[in-house]
């Protein structure tokens, strides 16, 4: 195929120039040219717009060797960090806060690289656009446990930062220590994602945010009680009246504010992306003509270099995984297809079908035959910081979750075609885990404190 420069020179002058060319090398599309792929430094990031003229930078890549034992690195981001300030939050520190006009124009959210090439398949995003005040509110939401009935569990409690937004128990644990039968779900990157849940049974987040706080072992409350405790609440009370000015505090409008939080956490770039864009312009020009740019177009050329030195640290393992996960052997991306790494579709894997009763999944939502044991695929970006895996937590490594897809699953009636015995080698099985750490990110740093005073 044909790479035209010229297109290339005009992407790489415009502000989001490295999130175009996530599009434009298909930076994590699930295709394109093979070759291999490993581990990053944290390096200078591509500009991200976020409203009018106003940016963010998004975390850079990361080497995520020992990423499974230790907390996701994370980079500053205004969005997520809280009304400035410390301790509990007041009506007055609030309603200067409000006061600012600013906080409530809408905001255009520009994925980072690699994750760019998602696009938006989010259907909460028309009739609840983002601004900082919105954002804002969910953030206190989603860490306030007063939204639970004994005021002992919150949204975090099962999506914590610090567990890679899961937790590392098998089972989410809520009110009164009461456990399910799932793990918990992953809370970032949901802007491109659409139904919610193992099951999808949340068909936006706003939907998902508010279903929790009435599950009896979850948050254990009813929606009338949390909005009466909100409502109850003055500094939310005033948050509440300004952004919803129609109808204030509602548990709808509980929702619209978690998902708005919920929507701005996103992955950065990792050494993958940075990795693919190198590749791809190798395999389209030679180093003379590489080196050329130097002299013709300094900007691309420094683009190019910039891309090549954050993706240094990637070992010869991840990128023979590299190979291996898009290659027919692996066959990864028949599930783990797009810029993050799902198609967003429900499948049996065999997983928990051995027992009495298994978990029946997507059939219970959809009552179809074809969903028994089904479940959503997960993201694999930043997997290494959410352990134990699958959908009722039953792997605890990724080793582990590489050796079940190699026996092909566990045979079953439904289990999905998309299923097979592989012939990995112990090598191959190494490369495939080196690959997914990757697929490593930063987060966005986020403020797990200052919520409002009680009074």
């Amino acid at each position: 195929m044909h790479f035209d420069l010229s297109f290339f020179r005009s992407v790489c002058n415009s502000r989001i120039s490295l999130a175009l060319l996530a599009l434009l090398f298909c930076v994590g599309c699930g295709r394109g040219p093979t070759t291999p792929v490993g581990n990053a430094p944290e390096e200078p990031l591509p500009e991200v717009t976020v409203s009018s003229g106003e940016e963010f930078t998004p975390v850079a890549a990361v080497n995520a060797t020992d990423a499974g034992s230790r907390s996701a690195p994370t980079v500053e981001s205004d969005l997520t960090a809280g009304i400035p300030g410390h301790g509990p939050l007041t009506l007055l520190k609030v309603q200067e806060w409000l006061n600012d006009a600013a906080h409530h124009e809408p905001l255009e959210f520009t994925l980072p690289l690699g994750l760019a090439g998602a696009g938006n398949q989010d259907p909460g995003m028309d009739s609840n656009p983002l601004t900082r005040a919105k954002i804002e509110l969910g953030r206190q939401l989603y860490f306030d446990k007063r939204l639970s009935a004994d005021a002992t569990v919150s949204c975090a409690d099962c999506h914590h930062p610090d567990e890679g937004f899961s937790r590392h128990t098998q089972f989410g644990v809520g009110i009164q220590s009461q456990t399910g039968n799932r793990n918990s779900p992953v809370s970032y990157n949901r802007i491109v994602s659409g139904p919610q849940f193992w099951d999808g049974r949340a068909g936006s987040l706003e939907e998902q945010a508010v279903g929790p706080i009435a599950n009896p072992i979850e948050m254990g409350n009813t929606h009338e009680n949390a909005v009466r405790t909100v409502a109850q609440n003055p500094v939310y009370q005033a948050q509440f009246k300004k952004i919803f000015p129609t109808d204030g505090v509602t548990i709808d409008n509980i929702g619209r504010a978690i998902a708005s939080f919920e929507r701005v956490i996103v992955t950065g770039p990792s050494l993958f992306d940075y990795n693919e864009i190198v590749r791809n312009l190798e395999s389209q020009y030679d180093s003379e003509e590489i080196a050329a740019l130097e002299q013709d177009d300094p900007e691309t050329f420094a683009r190019y270099q910039m891309a090549k030195e954050n993706s240094r640290e990637m070992s010869d393992s991840a990128k023979r995984g590299r190979e291996l996960f898009f290659g027919e052997r692996g066959g990864c991306t028949a599930c783990h297809a797009g810029a993050n790494f799902t198609d967003e579709q429900y499948h049996n894997l065999g997983v928990g079908m051995n027992a009495t009763q298994p978990d029946l999944g997507r059939f219970i939502v959809t009552k179809q035959d074809k969903d028994r044991g089904a479940f959503k695929t997960p993201t694999v970006r930043n997997v290494v910081f959410s352990a134990p895996y699958m959908h009722d937590g039953s792997q605890k490594t990724l080793e582990e979750v590489v050796d079940w897809y190699e026996k092909g699953g566990h045979p079953n009636p439904h289990l999905s075609d998309k299923v097979k015995k592989l012939k990995l080698s112990a090598q191959d099985k190494g490369d495939l885990v080196a690959f997914m750490h990757a697929l490593t990110g930063s987060f966005p740093k986020i403020e797990t404190g200052r919520l409002p005073a009680d009074r």
